[in-house]
């Protein structure tokens, strides 16, 4: 009997520190690539509106989490925005809630180790009705955030569907990247600006900034894919100075903070061979001196984790490719030259 409480004891000590380990992963997998799966920048008056959606990135883009552009609600349509601060709230199972499952897991085993182990039997079953309760109390908990969620959802789902029927055409932009021998993206194109009809009452918190369509021709759109390429190479390189130059301030300061971590944490994040696979406008506009052009991006690469001293490989693979959807948000000087377009924000998609 007691030999067999000693091998439940270590199989349960084995599954536990599997599931902390399988934790810890998800958080370095969200380190990899420039921008690392978060959304973070600055698009203007935009900033908290979710970019219109395209061939290449038909779902709605994440919203974005960090940006120094303060919401003050009169950028946010009533319906996105609640989709947003929903979308945008906590989980449990957030880098809180898995570092704080993490602790108590190791911390437990910890004590059975060097403690008395299980106790035996009832102290076993006992750690499995500790678990049991815990798990249900946090099913709960997440079951009664979500049904306080649907009513903002549907009315996100509904305001959005009311925009596209109001501007059928705001989808259709200028691609690029995807193209063959016999055909040629064409050459400019008007996008219009979505985000036109925010509501009286955000009208009456903020004047609304005035915005005008912007033409996205094809030399930009090739300037961006060359861009596409130079930031995430140089972000692989580690190479500060050639991301200051292709990014905003703010874009920098994040770019900085994640390559920051990587070290910290003895990794280093290697991209190279990127290539565009496909590219369409998302949004094209201008306002208080400043043109934005916001793409979505299709693209594939060589990406992974390794250790900073040894190179043995932490996360992906060094020889596989792999592919990448995302929403970038460029900037430049009103009527600008094609050189002053700098990255401002990311988006997952």
């Amino acid at each position: 009997m007691l030999r067999a409480t000693s091998r439940l004891s270590q199989f349960t000590v084995a599954l536990g520190l599997a599931l902390v380990v399988s934790l810890s992963a998800m958080d370095i997998a969200d380190a990899r690539r420039a921008g690392g799966g978060s959304s973070f920048g600055s698009r203007g008056s935009k900033t908290y509106q979710a970019p219109a959606p395209t061939q290449t990135a038909p779902n709605t883009a994440a919203p974005i989490e960090r940006s120094m552009t303060p919401n003050t609600g009169a950028q946010t349509r009533p319906a996105q925005g609640a989709a947003a601060a929903n979308a945008a709230k906590p989980g449990f199972f957030n880098n809180f809630g898995r570092s704080m499952l993490g602790g108590l897991l190791v911390g437990g085993l910890i004590g059975m180790l060097l403690g008395n182990g299980l106790g035996g039997m009832a102290g076993f079953l006992g750690l499995i009705l500790q678990v049991a309760l815990f798990a249900g109390l946090a099913m709960l908990a997440m079951r009664f955030f979500a049904n306080r969620n649907k009513p903002a959802t549907a009315a996100a789902g509904a305001g959005n569907a009311g925009a596209n029927r109001a501007n059928p055409m705001q989808n259709l932009g200028a691609q690029f990247g995807k193209r063959d021998d016999n055909t040629h993206a064409r050459s400019s194109t008007s996008v219009p600006s979505a985000g036109f009809g925010s509501a009286a009452g955000a009208s009456m918190m903020q004047p609304a900034v005035e915005e005008k369509p912007l033409t996205v021709t094809q030399e930009d759109l090739e300037h961006f894919e060359k861009m596409l390429t130079e930031v995430q190479t140089a972000y692989g390189q580690e190479n500060y100075g050639t991301l200051r130059q292709l990014t905003t301030p703010e874009a920098m300061s994040y770019l900085a903070e994640e390559l920051g971590e990587n070290a910290t944490n003895g990794l280093r994040n290697h991209v190279s061979d990127v290539k565009l696979l496909q590219g369409d406008v998302s949004e094209g506009w201008s306002e208080e001196g400043k043109d934005y052009a916001t793409v979505a991006i299709r693209y594939e690469s060589i990406d992974y984790l390794a250790d900073r001293n040894t190179g043995e490989l932490a996360e992906g693979e060094s020889m596989e490719i792999s592919e990448s959807t995302e929403v970038w948000t460029f900037v430049r000087p009103a009527n600008g030259r094609i050189e002053e377009w700098k990255l401002s924000a990311i988006q997952a998609a």
